[in-house]
């Protein structure tokens, strides 16, 4: 006869037989394999031949778990952690610590001497940087800690040695620590990678220590650590032996818990859309532990906090629109030519910044004119231009002194200028001020005095711009662009005036005043002033001719020949219908400017100021109450007593002597003012 091989296969969960026979016979009679009609026994789940089933091809082994063939037709998990099991399905339970932001924390019993080297390791998942995570401690100190320090770990021994990690571990998701502490070294591993190590002190982990997790009993010791921790904290273990916050179906071998304080179970995160975060009509979802905005077009930011207010087109068309954090300004120039051009603005009311600066853009061609000026009680600003440098008067608090300075640079030449004003100290109560021109910091003029800021503008002061007022002499004729108090601009719009109102809560506001929007200079080509098919360029607010070869003059007027043989010595010549006429130099008169002058013969030096020769120029010497280059402003108010422009007094009825340049005070009351 033939001897066949055959598998009997029965349900792995029955009792009966699996493996294979061969050669099995009854009453001499073959009865496995028993193939043929003649079969006597019945066959369920035989099948011939005994090859090896390889279970590892079936995949039995769940989340990534390694298949490993242990023998015939069996096989192992090995299990990543944090799963255990036959086939790596039992999950150690996860403790989410710090729920709706509670304060919480868990304490363990080493029930066990684990010797000199050991391993402490957990799954964390947090998105806070800092909070405090694991403390080993025994009857005299904490010797092991173990924290979160700008969302990396840092692990300290002995409340000396301390190693922090280089990745961040406070994205949401589940990161393995290890700390492995040796005898002699202390290393840190974020899932298997190298976080550093360093040398120690030895220290021993002994029966009856307490282990403390996410934060200890004692709220103020915990703040030293940045706080309880907020997160899941999963399979912790010091060497093989878990700290199990709540038990798994598979044995495991544990260290005894001893409390549980507000940790609840699993890894859920709180609902951070709970109070509706995002703002402008944002849509929250919900992510662990966070929240995330979908924001309509016009925001940005986390939370739809960013509007992009340009986008929205807030500004007429004229203008042009600037965004900042709070809001938005629409800038455009405004050209102020007469008293119904003067602007007035006040504070809304909830201004809480510090005022120490204000910003100008200008342009203009008069010497002497008024751009700015606010006052209250006994406080005033005032920018002006004099004999075309920019000039600021300041007057204080009473307890602070008078400022004046002026910008070394002239300003009066037609172009655009930006002057700066500020405090050269804000942070002190008085300070000296500077002005800077054009953003030429390298070069600016300071003030002698000190005063203080500009917090009185807030609220309750008028800010006048483009002179004193109407009927004033000496308004503003020119073009003004963003002028800017504390970094919070002069709107030249009124808030009807634009498309959307701005939503910024700290605001100037326009309270009257129609400036022509623009920069328009005087029509100074109209009627043509050029004769003789000159050619006017308009230069704003003054004209120049461009003349045909054979003819000069600021009009075109004059012929050249008479000036064809350079007669002016020290000058330039220009023809007239009599001849030539030459226009000298500084230091030079006569018809062909042939004669040295005395440059002080004529000077200019008034209120007693001296006269210094120059070599073709001369300058003042003022006395101590009197500055500028012809001695003509006071230092002090007080010196111009009766002078209808600055219209100063003397405090507490006292009365003003212009002539002795003080104050003839009533009974009771001294100083100079």
């Amino acid at each position: 006869w033939t001897i066949l091989t055959m598998s009997l296969l029965q349900n792995e969960t029955a009792s009966g037989f699996l493996g294979c026979m061969r050669d099995v016979w009854l009453d001499s009679r073959i009865v496995v394999p028993g193939l043929g009609l003649r079969s006597p026994a019945k066959q369920l789940n035989v099948k011939q031949g005994c090859s090896d089933w390889d279970r590892c091809k079936e995949n039995p082994c769940q989340n990534r778990g390694r298949c490993v063939k242990t023998g015939w037709r069996s096989f192992s998990c090995e299990c990543h952690r944090p799963y255990e099991g036959e086939h790596c399905l039992d999950e150690y339970v996860a403790a989410r610590f710090g729920s709706e932001d509670l304060e919480s924390y868990a304490v363990f019993t080493v029930e066990d001497d684990p010797g000199d080297s050991n391993t402490v390791s957990m799954f964390v998942r947090t998105r806070r940087s800092q909070g405090l995570l694991l403390v080993l401690s025994n009857t005299t100190s904490q010797y092991l800690r173990v924290w979160l320090e700008d969302g990396k770990v840092k692990v300290q021994i002995n409340n000396f040695e301390s190693l922090l990690g280089s990745e961040t571990v406070s994205d949401g998701h589940f990161h393995l620590i290890t700390v492995l502490v040796e005898p002699e070294s202390l290393s840190l591993f974020m899932s298997a990678k190298s976080q550093g190590r360093i040398p120690i002190r030895s220290v021993l982990v002994q029966a009856g220590d307490a282990v403390y997790v996410g934060g200890l009993p004692d709220r103020r010791a915990s703040l030293a650590f940045g706080g309880y921790f907020k997160g899941c904290i999963q399979d912790l273990r010091i060497n093989s032996r878990r700290l199990q916050f709540y038990p798994v179906s598979v044995p495991a071998s544990s260290y005894r818990l001893q409390s549980l304080m507000k940790v609840t179970r699993g890894c859920t995160g709180d609902d951070s859309c709970t109070n509706n975060p995002c703002l402008h009509g944002g849509v929250c979802y919900s992510m662990w532990d966070d929240f995330t905005c979908s924001c309509p077009p016009n925001t940005a930011g986390q939370r739809c906090e960013e509007v992009r207010w340009c986008e929205l087109s807030p500004c007429p068309s004229s203008a042009v629109c600037q965004a900042h954090t709070q809001g938005f300004e629409c800038l455009v120039n405004v050209s102020l030519r007469s008293d119904s051009h003067i602007i007035t603005y006040r504070g809304n009311g909830k201004i809480q910044r510090y005022l120490g600066s204000i910003s100008m853009h200008f342009r203009t061609r008069q010497q002497n004119a008024t751009l700015l000026h606010a006052e209250r009680d006994s406080q005033f600003i005032t920018i002006s231009i004099h004999d075309g440098h920019v000039v600021l008067e300041l007057q204080g608090e009473k307890r602070t002194s008078y400022v004046y300075i002026h910008s070394l640079d002239l300003v009066n030449d037609g172009q655009w200028h930006k002057a700066d004003f500020s405090m050269d100290s804000p942070v002190l109560q008085s300070s000296r001020w500077r002005i800077v021109v054009d953003e030429r910091w390298e070069k600016p003029s300071v003030s002698f005095t000190a005063s203080g800021d500009l917090d009185f503008l807030r609220e309750d002061a008028d800010i006048i711009l483009g002179g004193l007022g109407p009927d004033s002499e000496g308004n503003f004729a020119g073009c003004l662009g963003l002028v800017e108090i504390g970094g919070l601009a002069l709107p030249h719009y009124s808030e009807v005036e634009m498309n959307q109102p701005r939503p910024q809560e700290e605001r100037f506001l326009r309270t009257s005043g129609t400036p022509d929007f623009g920069c328009w200079g005087c029509n100074v080509c109209e009627p043509d002033p050029c004769q003789n098919e000159g050619v006017c360029e308009d230069l704003f607010d003054l004209f120049k001719c461009h003349c045909p070869s054979d003819w000069d003059g600021q009009r075109c007027e004059f012929t050249l020949d008479d000036c064809a043989s350079n007669p002016c010595v020290h000058g330039a010549c220009r023809a007239i219908s009599s001849g030539y006429e030459c226009s000298c130099d500084a230091g030079y008169t006569g018809r062909r400017c042939e004669t040295e002058v005395d440059v002080c013969a004529r000077h200019k030096c008034s209120n007693g100021g001296t006269c210094l020769r120059g070599l073709k120029h001369y300058s003042c010497l003022c006395p101590r109450s009197t500055t500028g280059p012809f001695c003509r402003y006071p230092k002090f108010p007080v010196s111009f007593c009766g002078n209808e422009r600055w219209n100063y007094s003397c405090f507490n009825g006292g009365n003003c002597s212009s002539v002795e340049h003080n104050c003839d005070c009533l009974p009771g009351f001294t100083g100079q003012w």
